[in-house]
């Protein structure tokens, strides 16, 4: 009986181990941006993107095109965690503009989308540069959740640091290997007391 409840024990284990690690298997995507979805601006210096998850870039993740064909200047793109920054150049007249971006999420699939925003001024941003500004200083856009409009705070550079750390999906494959082994176990030891 006792072999039963062991067996009963390590399922249910389990069991809350693969519950518990669903939700971080949900999909990445975007949590915030600046310029937000539908935003009347004028032109903006830097491009920020928040997702739900780290993500790291491709090449050319960041593309920003007007209804005239005018594509705008790109920097280079940097991401610490789920934070994507790039600083930009405005080319064209004002109008409406789409911004498509492309990363990748931890799992390794693509996330894509587009952001659409109208510039009221053809006022030129200075040229990009590959340092974006400091989240501390003042002038940092606030991000905006693409789906309702409410603002997101800006995370500060310790909050999104990258740890470095284990993927989630290596925690599971080992969580599912510990189970595994440790019914095996049991069924071995019930076997071997008959």
């Amino acid at each position: 009986m006792s072999i039963r409840r062991a067996a009963t024990a390590l399922l249910l284990s389990g069991v809350a181990v693969v519950a518990m690690a669903t939700p971080a298997l949900a999909d990445t995507e975007l949590k915030g941006s600046s310029p937000h979805d539908g935003m009347t601006l004028a032109a903006p210096q830097l491009i920020v993107l928040s997702f739900t998850g780290h993500v790291t870039l491709p090449a050319n993740p960041i593309t920003v095109t007007g209804a005239n064909g005018a594509s705008w200047t790109i920097g280079k793109a940097t991401t610490k965690g789920p934070l994507v920054t790039a600083p930009v150049r405005q080319s064209g007249q004002p109008g409406l503009y789409k911004l498509n971006y492309r990363v990748i999420s931890e799992d390794g699939d693509a996330v894509t989308g587009t952001v659409s925003f109208t510039i009221v001024s053809s006022t030129g941003a200075p040229p990009p540069t590959t340092t974006p500004p400091s989240s501390t200083e003042s002038s940092a856009p606030a991000l905006h959740a693409p789906s309702h409009g409410g603002s997101v705070a800006l995370p500060d550079a310790a909050s999104t640091s990258d740890s470095g750390g284990i993927p989630v999906w290596v925690w599971i494959l080992g969580a599912v290997v510990v189970f595994a082994v440790g019914v095996l176990e049991a069924f071995r030891v019930g076997r071997s007391r008959r």
